[in-house]
């Protein structure tokens, strides 16, 4: 297992941290660096971040061993550079005016769609699935022989947002070649398309997920995260059934918010 470090072991003789140190590990001071950094775009490593989004796809658990080694380093399991953030902040912007482009919208109402889909899709529902993870795990899942120990709340919104970018890229890239002559016509095999595209995507946030606080060696039980796959892959077989189509859902939904 990596080593990694508590609280309690980072200390001085008297087993309490010096008020540099202490000062300089606080969440305040972790959040202050991290905006810091992100008006300075030479500090920020984009390299790596590619490097981050490419492995997602091929392998996951490789973007997750770098955390190890930050945590080694810096002591801190999130991240300490915004590069991630601005590359997908900008994957974001593109596949929404293709969205939009896609579903024939004005100037106005694409800058609607985006304005919905950063700070709603992605920001807003990353805020309150980061929070609900940080509460759940440290409440349930870390192990009662490393109280010590807890998931930093910039940890849990990092693990979204590694989760939300193989989403983004199947349902605001991939989808769209599909949109228009397959998924919205009214057949089967357009809605076969888009659900399982739906379905591809909303397990890899899960899967990815998983990983995530399953990476932490403190944690225990991270399994239970799997768990929505099963509710997934009923929804899946019963929206064929049915013949909901969640794309054509998703499209009719953007079209009323921008109106």
């Amino acid at each position: 297992m990596l080593p990694t470090t508590s609280v309690n072991s980072r200390s001085q003789g008297n087993g309490a941290l010096s008020p540099r140190d202490a000062a300089r590990h606080t969440a305040g001071a972790k959040r202050y660096k991290y905006l810091r950094r992100l008006f300075h775009f030479r500090q920020m490593d984009f390299e790596f971040a590619l490097w981050q989004m490419l492995y997602l796809f091929t392998s996951p658990q490789r973007v997750y061993r770098n955390f190890h080694y930050r945590k080694q380093t810096k002591d801190q399991w999130a991240r300490d550079d915004p590069a991630f953030l601005v590359l997908l902040s900008i994957w974001l912007c593109v596949s929404t005016v293709g969205f939009g482009f896609v579903l024939d919208m004005g100037f106005l109402e694409t800058i609607k769609l985006l304005l919905w889909v950063v700070f709603i899709d992605c920001v807003g529902v990353g805020l309150l699935i980061a929070t609900l993870m940080w509460f759940v795990s440290n409440k349930y899942l870390v192990k009662q022989q490393n109280r010590d120990y807890d998931v930093e709340w910039g940890y849990a919104f990092d693990v979204h947002l590694n989760a939300f970018y193989p989403l983004l890229v199947i349902l605001h890239f991939i989808q769209l070649f599909f949109i228009n002559y397959v998924i919205i016509s009214d057949s089967v095999v357009g809605y076969f398309v888009g659900n399982t595209l739906w379905l591809i995507a909303i397990g890899y946030y899960i899967y990815v997920t998983f990983l995530g606080y399953s990476a932490l060696p403190f944690l225990k039980n991270t399994a239970v995260l799997l768990y929505p796959f099963a509710l997934l892959i009923v929804l899946y077989l019963i929206s064929l059934a049915c013949g909901w189509n969640f794309t054509k859902m998703l499209c009719s939904f953007y079209k009323y918010r921008v109106k």
